[in-house]
Parts: C-alpha cells; structure tokens; sequence
C-alpha cells in the first residue's frame, strides 16, 4: 500500500465533506471545490478525518491511492486556507499593471502582453513587479502561475523575465578566450 494514502486528513473547523462514489465535495470558508476520485479510490469519513482506501489489487492501485488521497487534501487545505504563488518581475521597463479582471504586461516586447484571469483566481500586484496569485485550487493556482511565467522566461544571462519568488536561477558560464 502507498505510504501517503495511509496517511489520515484532517478536517478543519468550518469544512464540510459530502462524499460520493467517485468524487469529494468540499465547503469551506474560502470557497466549494469538487475533486474526482481516480478509479479504485474512495474515501471514508470516521472520527473527524478522511481516510483515502484502494480497492483491488494493492500493488496496482497504490499508485492511484496516494494521488486519491493528496488530491482530497489539496481541496480540503484548499478551502481552509487557499493556496498562493509569487512572481517578480526583474528587468528594465518590465511591469505588470492590474486593470478589471486582466493584467497588462509591458516585457520589453513591441507590445503590451494582455493575461486574461481565470475563474477562481485572484491577481495582487504590489510595486509593478511583484505578484502574488491566490485561489482555493491547487492546480489552477500553479498553472495560472506558470502561464504568467512563461510570458518571459527568466533569460539565464542577462537574469531579466518572469520569475517565481525564490527562484534561483543558474548562471551560465560565458566563452573562454583559451
């Protein structure tokens, strides 16, 4: 069986959980999510926790055990707290600008970079250069994220682009004259 599907989550004060044949619903203060359950998973309630369970053969579904159950935490998590990633923006001239529910990107290009946000996400942009994307959905979080990230890739000479916050980037060694 898979170490992490064994593992029980916790449900926090304020979230309730309908459960059904193949998914999970879950309410909370930040929001409503509903996570699909792979095949061969499904989830119990006891004692104020969620317990993720394989069904079949343990070797081929402990795969799918583990996923079952991170995925069900996501939301739970998701819901009590959100999730959030943070960008900088590093270059001369580069600067992120907040208008409705688009951002207006100016990265050194000819034009303006419009990034229309999707349902469920929020957008703050502190300074021109710095942005912050929150939402209740794990996956939608990280992908919005790396969509505004590859708007500019971080450039590994010059260290100029899109970038998330902590991010190290590897400096490329230029040509020896030897």
């Amino acid at each position: 069986m898979s170490r992490i599907g064994k593992k029980p989550i916790p449900i926090p004060k304020g979230v309730n959980v309908h459960i059904e044949p193949d998914a999970v619903e879950v309410k909370g203060p930040k929001g409503t999510l509903r996570q699909p359950l792979p095949r061969g998973v499904h989830v119990e309630q006891a004692d104020g926790h969620l317990v993720a369970k394989a069904e079949g053969e343990p070797r081929e579904m402990s795969k799918f055990h583990g996923l079952g159950r991170s995925l069900v935490a996501n939301a739970v998590r998701g819901v009590h707290e959100g999730f959030r990633r943070e960008l900088d923006i590093v270059g001369i001239g580069y600067r992120a600008e907040l208008k409705g529910r688009q951002v207006v990107f100016a990265l050194g290009y000819s034009h303006p970079v419009v990034f229309d946000i999707p349902k469920g996400i929020d957008i703050a942009i502190d300074k021109q250069t710095h942005l912050t994307v929150t939402g209740v959905d794990r996956q939608l979080v990280g992908q919005v994220a790396a969509n505004i990230r590859a708007l500019r890739k971080p450039d590994p000479y010059k260290q100029k682009g899109v970038r998330y916050t902590g991010e190290v980037l590897k400096k490329k060694v230029g040509k020896t004259g030897a």
